[in-house]
């Protein structure tokens, strides 16, 4: 049995749709189409059924699925488990790490470096939602995020440093010397967050329905420097964690913390729960005691 073949496969049954499945692989939707075709031929029987754009596994499919899970992660492991035997100290380590976050791991970075110079280190800029998926799937060994991550995926999250949520907004908008604002407040504000590829607005979003209100969004953007801009000028309520607004002190902005309930920004690791090169067990090291 190909493993190319049975990991477009699962791919695409996880994710039912091979247009997402080709754009998760980089590999175009015919490839994907073509590879399964070439597994149910190997198989002698269908493990998809088409219907228009809906997929639906076969009962050779649903097996299929499961073990081919389990023989995909077994490789992956394999794989890893090889490369820390032959990298010993030296190696490379790519972390999955959101815009917003990465800010808050200059210190983390200098320490890792210092103390593990042989390790290549490499930062790639994902949305945590996109981290999330792309360690599910294998495609990165640690990401990181704003929790709760997605418990439709098979992670393991790690907490990291943890931070209340802020309201921005322009001067007026909130009474003069209040200090913080309870969360079912913003129900009758307009508010400007960040796209909804972002963990932090998949838990605003939580939080709101929590409170028992839809939120009044006024515009959204993948900037967060975009986003404070727009609550200086009063289109909207721009909710960023502590850190940022200690980054933006500023007599054109008025900053509140959301109380009653207090939003947490906790920001986590991510991995697949089943095997940390010595690379990663290095970095959640000096991770945990600079930032913990």
């Amino acid at each position: 049995m190909d493993i190319r073949s049975l990991r477009y496969f699962v791919e695409t049954a996880r994710l039912s749709s091979f247009t997402q499945a080709a754009g998760l692989l980089h590999v175009t939707q015919s490839t994907i189409s073509k590879m399964v075709h070439q597994l149910e031929e190997e198989l002698g029987t269908p493990l998809l059924i088409r219907d228009g754009r809906r997929l639906t596994l076969t009962d050779t499919g649903r097996v299929v699925y499961a073990r081919g899970q389990e023989m995909l992660a077994t490789m992956r492991t394999l794989a890893a488990e090889v490369r820390d035997i032959q990298a010993t100290r030296r190696g490379t380590l790519t972390v999955g790490i959101p815009p917003m976050i990465n800010l808050l791991f200059t210190p983390a970075l200098k320490a890792f470096r210092e103390r593990h110079p042989d390790i290549a280190l490499v930062l790639r800029e994902e949305t945590g939602q996109q981290a999330e998926r792309l360690v599910a799937a294998g495609e990165l060994e640690l990401g990181m995020t704003v929790l709760p991550a997605d418990p439709g995926l098979a992670v393991e999250t790690l907490p990291v440093a943890t931070y209340p949520i802020w309201a921005l907004a322009a001067p007026g908008t909130f009474r003069a010397g209040r200090r913080t604002l309870p969360l079912k407040a913003l129900k009758e504000l307009p508010l400007v967050l960040l796209t909804d590829d972002f963990a932090i607005t998949r838990a605003l979003r939580q939080a709101f329905t929590g409170a028992g209100f839809a939120p009044r969004v006024a515009a959204q953007s993948a900037q967060w420097d975009w986003l404070v801009e727009m609550a200086s000028a009063g289109i909207g309520v721009a909710l960023l964690p502590e850190p940022f607004i200690d980054r933006l002190a500023d007599e054109k902005l008025h900053a509140v913390r959301i109380v009653e309930p207090e939003l947490p920004w906790q920001v986590a690791h991510v991995w697949n729960g089943r095997y940390l090169s010595h690379a990663a067990r290095a970095w959640l090291d000096v991770c945990t005691e600079v930032l913990g």
